[in-house]
């Protein structure tokens, strides 16, 4: 849990100097993102770094101001990915698992 933590902490930090997206709590599988970008950046952005920790993708939950409130999903929960209204989430992360 710990490692997860220091690389999705690692990973908005590297992410940060080079757009104006943050994240600022990651807790389990739920992630706020401070963000001033347009709504697909951030949804391209809250996408990568769910799959970094090795889920399917991220589902939008909400907005408050420029704060975004994400779940990230894994595949064998069966849930939909979610993306913010007026956004699309691309096609890679929204297929459904192969059959084991």
């Amino acid at each position: 849990m710990k490692k997860i933590l220091l690389l999705t902490s690692l990973c908005g930090l590297t992410l940060a100097g080079c757009s104006s997206s943050q994240i600022h709590m990651s807790m389990g599988n739920m992630r706020l993102i401070s963000s001033s970008a347009s709504p697909q950046d951030v949804m391209d952005f809250a996408n990568t770094t769910c799959k970094n920790d090795f889920y399917q993708g991220a589902s939008f939950l909400s907005k408050a101001g420029k704060e975004y409130r994400f779940k990230c999903v894994k595949a064998e929960e069966n849930e939909i990915l979610t993306p913010i209204p007026g956004t699309t989430i691309p096609a890679s992360a929204s297929a459904p698992a192969a059959a084991k």
